[in-house]
């Protein structure tokens, strides 16, 4: 799964990284600890453009009755969630970038679970694969999004049994752009990319905690 992550990029390289046609990233703001139900930031295609803003972590789907669903959909299987009836039309055509640096995840171990902060080796910003919905309820609307996630790789299969679906830079703007004729084909363009390498260190526990938000998150420890 993926629960936390960071973003502490500078705004002015993720506009960069992204090759977004805008001066500025509204209301955005570094993040050492990004937990569901928070605003996270994410790149959509409106069609025409690619374009980056903010949208809350844990997905409600347009036909849901109670947005508290949102915090049960923070992650989306990526191996069923072409079938699924909440899942299934967002892998068509409702398909976003989840913007970070980095994710930390917890290792069962004798003394308790231990958190590690996981990057990708080789560059800083990626994008987790992420899907996302607007829900319109009595007046209030919102645009939420959810992380695919995947079994984990043979680095990541030590840490935990799952791991969020990080998109290879090649593939960010076909995973957006793309027009997939049936969900199943999305799920196809997902089982083709190819992994990165990851490297993890181990971080104190003080990270748990999501109120906890800076630089003592993603310190080392021994």
């Amino acid at each position: 799964m993926c629960g936390r992550y960071t973003l502490l990029a500078d705004e002015l390289d993720i506009i960069k990284a992204f090759d977004l046609n805008q001066d500025r990233i509204e209301n955005y703001e570094p993040s050492y600890n990004v937990a569901p139900g928070q605003d996270v930031l994410a790149v959509i295609h409106d069609g025409k453009e690619k374009r980056a803003g903010y949208l809350r972590w844990g997905l409600v789907p347009s036909w849901a009755k109670d947005e508290k669903i949102g915090y049960k959909m923070i992650n989306a299987r990526s191996e069923t969630a072409h079938e699924k009836p909440s899942f299934k039309k967002l892998m068509e055509k409702k398909r976003c970038l989840i913007i970070a640096d980095s994710f930390y995840e917890w290792k069962k171990t004798e003394n308790g679970k231990q958190p590690k902060r996981i990057q990708v080796e080789n560059r800083g910003l990626f994008a987790f694969a992420g899907l996302w919905d607007k829900w319109v309820e009595d007046g209030k609307v919102l645009f939420t999004c959810t992380i695919l996630t995947k079994e984990a790789n043979d680095f990541m299969q030590d840490i935990h049994h799952r791991m969020p679906i990080i998109l290879p830079k090649s593939k960010e703007e076909e995973w957006i752009a793309a027009n997939f004729d049936k969900p199943a084909d999305a799920r196809k363009f997902i089982q083709g990319i190819q992994e990165e390498a990851f490297t993890a260190y181990d971080v104190d526990t003080y990270v748990n905690a999501a109120k906890n938000n800076d630089a003592a998150c993603i310190k080392p420890i021994a």
